[in-house]
């Protein structure tokens, strides 16, 4: 019998981060501290819903009717690190975990969940403000919520924006698919938390490899969680500290909730990411450029030519919005369009739920697993046949990545020379999923992203 949801509801009470990522679809859900109200009473009993389950890598997955909002808990899985301070690190030339292990220590981090106060530790901050020096940040006002519904004045514009929210816009410095046909880029957000192990586990047995974005106040809360994924080979990148629209963030804003997540990452596993994801896919081009002189490229899930977002939405289970049976044939539909693309694919899921972690076990993965033609899953690095000591700074040895000055975060493991590109102006998603294959393989290589220079200066003459 599952056991009290009590865990959960903390959880949910400290980071009610629903996501709201399809533009027709935004309904831009915000951290709340109330835990959400419980669910209608379930006419099938715990007892019958785990015994009509089904034993997932030794978890019991509730039938696809009852994963819903105040479902009863399964038992909280134990975060036993695997791996002891100073093992060798999994990345060739990476080095090896922090020996002590890192331990948390009051007053040294900005409150968790929350916007950064930006008086806190002044002197990082002002460090990394200098990362930006020599790149010309594009001058795009802040959005007022990050929706297309809340700042009409901004949509209207959101092709010079190049704003991802409304209307999809990317530019060629992002990482937005996988370049091979019936690739299956796995990722999942807002982690770690307390049933990340139980999808550690479905994963290792599948064999199947990850791209974590994780938030900084999560890798702070459970960082022996994050050690086991990135020994396991999963991919770990930078989902900010408290997950908010980037794009109504000031230019300090934007540098704060990427300079921390880095830094926690890099304090608890010993090295930085080179990735990232906006919270929301909230992205236009002063966010693109900001982290790109930070280091970190934008990595989002793909869009299919009609606009139809490669999103699994558990989200709205975990919100209270849909059912998993209503979630679930939506995610169907959207395999149906897999099809329609010349190229493979990167999905979002999420890990910060039990009820994300379950729909993904015993449901979504499942599905890819069973798909005929079949799906070939692997993470988003791996799926842009990015080798992986290019996917953190410390061992990156690619000697044009990424800028032809690397930034400060940069300049003490890799060399740069100067090349350069210049990548279109904008492009939506219909444009981007009709490219050649050509053209999305130099998508997803590091050798480009010189360009957003050029796209920088582009925008300010817009």
């Amino acid at each position: 019998m599952r056991s009290s949801p009590t865990l959960v509801l903390q959880l949910l009470a400290i980071a009610s981060l629903a996501r709201a990522n399809d533009a027709d679809r935004h309904l831009a859900k915000r951290q709340t501290t109330t835990p959400p109200p419980p669910a209608a009473p379930a006419t099938t009993s715990p007892a019958a819903a785990a015994a009509s389950g089904t034993v997932v890598a030794g978890v019991t997955i509730p039938p696809l009717d009852q994963i819903t909002l105040g479902m009863p808990a399964g038992p909280t899985p134990v975060a036993t690190r695997t791996a002891s301070p100073g093992a060798a690190a999994p990345i060739a030339s990476a080095p090896p975990l922090p020996n002590p292990a890192w331990v948390f220590e009051q007053g040294q981090w900005p409150t968790m969940d929350k916007p950064i106060d930006l008086s806190f530790q002044q002197d990082k901050l002002a460090s990394w403000m200098k990362e930006l020096d020599g790149y010309d940040i594009p001058n795009i006002p802040p959005t007022v919520d990050g929706t297309c519904v809340g700042d009409p004045t901004a949509a209207a514009d959101a092709e010079v924006r190049g704003w991802w929210t409304c209307g999809g816009y990317t530019r060629d410095t992002d990482i937005t698919a996988c370049p091979t046909k019936y690739n299956w880029g796995v990722s999942f957000d807002d982690g770690p938390a307390p049933y990340t192990p139980n999808l550690l586990n479905f994963l290792q047995e599948k064999n199947i490899t990850a791209t974590f974005f994780v938030v900084g106040s999560r890798v702070i809360s459970f960082p022996d969680i994050l050690i086991n994924e990135y020994m396991a080979g999963h991919e770990i990148a930078v989902h900010t500290w408290s997950h908010p629209h980037l794009t109504t963030l000031s230019n300090e804003q934007i540098v704060a909730e990427l300079g921390w997540t880095r830094l926690a990452i890099q304090s608890v596993l010993g090295v930085t990411p080179t990735t990232m994801r906006p919270p929301y896919g909230d992205i236009d081009d002063r966010v693109r450029a900001i982290s790109l002189a930070m280091g970190l490229i934008p990595v989002i899930w793909t869009r299919t030519p009609a606009g139809v977002s490669f999103d699994t939405f558990d989200w709205e289970v975990a919100g209270g919005i849909v059912e998993g049976p209503a979630s679930y044939a939506a995610f169907q539909n959207i395999l149906g369009n897999a099809s329609e693309l010349d190229s493979g694919f990167l999905v979002l899921q999420h890990d910060l739920y039990e009820i994300t972690v379950d729909l993904s076990m015993g449901y979504t993965i499942k599905s890819a697993l069973e798909h005929n033609p079949p799906f070939t899953l692997q993470s988003a690095g791996r799926c842009n046949n990015i080798p992986q000591t290019n996917l953190y700074v410390e061992s990156n040895q690619n000697k044009s990545f990424p800028y032809p000055s690397p930034p400060a975060s940069l300049a003490n493991s890799s060399s740069a020379n100067s090349g350069s590109s210049s990548p279109e102006k904008g492009k939506t998603a219909q444009q981007e999923a009709s490219d050649t294959s050509d053209a999305q393989g130099m998508r997803c290589s590091w050798t480009f992203v010189a360009g957003m220079l050029a796209l920088a200066a582009s925008v300010l003459v817009a």
